[in-house]
């Protein structure tokens, strides 16, 4: 469980610095709301091209061995930013981004199912929120993190950059870009010495896993994925769930900048995130306590049905109430993503592995709906292009009350959500 903490910080880590990088590339490359979304449809595409080979990597070589070069291929990533830094290239910062991602899957693929079944199904769900309260710590960080060494330089003006020559433009990106340089190199660094201790490290074996491969408990495995509903269902959820968190803490920096809501500078704009992704982490921590009084559907619909209202006022207001009516969303995510990951999952034995991808794989809601918002954005503006999460939220709550009467986890005594 403590090894496992510590790979969702990292990944919450990495995964919030795209919020910095999104208003960063923007103005560094002169893009518009659609082609700076580019930046997490590049992210978590990756998480849908490498679920599977993910998963099969599991059964292959087990949970151990997956967060071990989860880790090594997102070193990797982390190093190509260097380059895509000092060519001041953005295909090679998104290039830099799918591999990144592309590590971040193994574990997400190989540490979730691990978590969920460490100890009894009863509590899987709280066990989950646990260490996804340490993921959103790492999401809480990252911001103060990355505005303080990648959003420091000041920046030339829109109508700076059209007289600056081509020469000029290009040593101008390069100057910019530079910045991020020492950020990732420390995180190239930091992820080959956990992969090097992981590996090190003799897990101790479980009932569940022997060796940590899940084949190898039933090697007999029958049925298909797609004849359980509940999973189909939380595989949806988990994409507009992703989608919904994605889109909001993206737009974030210049929704507060924004004349109406804050007209605040970017670097200060950047203090404000931490909020947002700090009440995730405050509502994981609670929700570990919680869900083991208060069954995983009931308090996934009600935090929903809240998250939504909330993205509906910060829609129609503007100024504090605008800013912090969004920001509390981020508390109310935060039981979200493990809730339904685990109602996923529930009562699927050893097509658990196989479920696991699917509900990774539909991470890439995290790619196609902030891409999607930042099309309506530039068209309706940014305020009221949060009608995507919104209805995401709909949906959330929907499958909340549909799982809270689910019988063959709500009636046996194995998944009643009590300490």
């Amino acid at each position: 469980m403590s090894i496992a903490t510590v790979l969702f910080f990292m990944w919450g880590f990495l995964t919030c610095l795209n919020d910095i990088l999104i208003p960063h590339l923007k103005s560094i490359f002169s893009l518009n709301y659609g082609q700076a979304l580019l930046v997490q449809f590049a992210f978590f595409s990756s998480y849908f091209i490498f679920a599977l080979p993910s998963g099969k990597l599991v059964e292959w070589r087990g949970y151990k061995q997956t967060m071990v070069i989860g880790l090594v291929i997102m070193a990797i990533g982390a190093l190509l930013f260097l380059p895509a830094a000092a060519t001041a290239s953005f295909p090679l910062f998104l290039t830099a981004l799918v591999v990144l991602a592309a590590g971040i899957t193994g574990l997400q693929v190989s540490a979730n199912p691990y978590v969920t079944n460490l100890g009894p199904q009863a509590t899987a769900a709280s066990r989950l929120n646990l260490a996804q309260a340490f993921n959103s710590f790492g999401t809480f960080i990252a911001p103060f993190f990355g505005g303080a060494l990648i959003l420091g330089a000041i920046q030339a003006t829109p109508d700076q950059l059209k007289s600056f020559s081509t020469s000029a433009l290009q040593t101008y990106r390069e100057q910019q870009a530079s910045s991020v340089r020492l950020p990732y190199l420390g995180i190239t660094v930091t992820l080959i010495a956990l992969a090097v201790a992981i590996a090190l490290i003799k897990l101790p074996p479980t009932d569940f896993t022997r060796d940590f491969r899940p084949g190898e408990l039933q090697t007999n495995a029958r049925g298909s994925i797609w004849t359980h509903p509940y999973l189909l269902m939380g595989a949806l959820g988990i994409f507009v769930y992703v989608g919904a968190e994605v889109s909001i803490g993206s737009f974030l920096i210049n929704y507060f900048g924004l004349p109406q809501i804050g007209g605040l500078s970017q670097k200060t704009a950047a203090n404000l995130v931490p909020i947002y992704w700090g009440g995730a982490m405050v509502g994981r921590f609670i929700g570990s306590g919680v869900l083991r009084l208060v069954s995983a559907g009931k308090a996934l619909a009600g935090a929903a049905f809240i998250a939504c209202c909330l993205v509906v006022i910060t829609m129609m207001s503007t100024g504090h109430i605008a800013i912090g009516s969004v920001i509390l969303v981020g508390l109310f995510n935060s039981i979200m993503f493990p809730s339904i990951f685990t109602l996923g999952l529930a009562g699927l034995g050893e097509l658990t592995s196989k479920g696991s991808s699917l509900m990774v794989a539909a991470i890439v809601g995290g790619a196609l709906l902030p891409l999607a918002e930042g099309h309506l954005a530039d068209r309706i503006g940014v305020q009221h292009a949060f009608i995507i999460p919104a209805v995401c939220y709909i949906y959330i709550a929907i499958f909340g009350i549909i799982a809270s009467r689910r019988k063959d986890i709500n009636q046996d005594p194995r998944h009643i959500a009590a300490a």
